[in-house]
């Protein structure tokens, strides 16, 4: 199963595949002379232009519940629309993991900082160059993503 990990935000991290190779961020902050909804026009592409290369089967985000800024709040939900509204088009399968989660899976526990969260990633994935924090986020999304899809198939031996 190939799995998109994704931390949706104005610098959208990303991870694919069976592997944490390909992954990188999205930079979708509009210029001064773009309107604010191009933003999703950027991210809606991003997704399109990766699917058609990578073929993922299932996508995992970051869901968070609480945003210290009602913009930030607002652009969340634009981006999970787009994300939902892409995925429901293709039939293809989405899941929130919440932050104390993916947290976990970066540290061992519900609660780390950004710098932390930064450093275990470097430990973790070595091979890859991590750019920053939202980087380093997607790709424990992606791998808690991947953990959650292995332990899911189930295999059905009754006629």
């Amino acid at each position: 199963m190939k799995v998109l990990g994704l931390d949706l935000g104005q610098t959208t991290g990303w991870a694919i595949g069976d592997r944490p190779s390909l992954s990188g961020t999205w930079k979708l902050k509009p210029t001064r002379f773009q309107s604010a909804g191009i933003r999703f026009a950027h991210f809606s592409r991003c997704l399109s232009e990766l699917y058609q290369i990578h073929k993922f089967d299932m996508i995992y985000y970051e869901e968070v519940r609480m945003h210290l800024g009602i913009d930030a709040g607002h652009a969340y939900g634009g981006y999970l629309a787009v994300l939902q509204m892409f995925c429901e088009e293709r039939k293809i399968p989405y899941e929130g993991l919440g932050v104390g989660a993916i947290k976990k899976e970066a540290v061992g526990k519900g609660v780390a900082s950004k710098d932390q969260m930064l450093d275990a990633a470097v430990k973790r994935f070595p091979s890859v160059n991590i750019t920053d924090h939202n980087h380093a986020d997607a790709l424990f999304v992606w791998a808690l993503g991947m953990k959650r899809s292995s332990a899911s198939v189930v295999i059905d031996f009754s006629l």
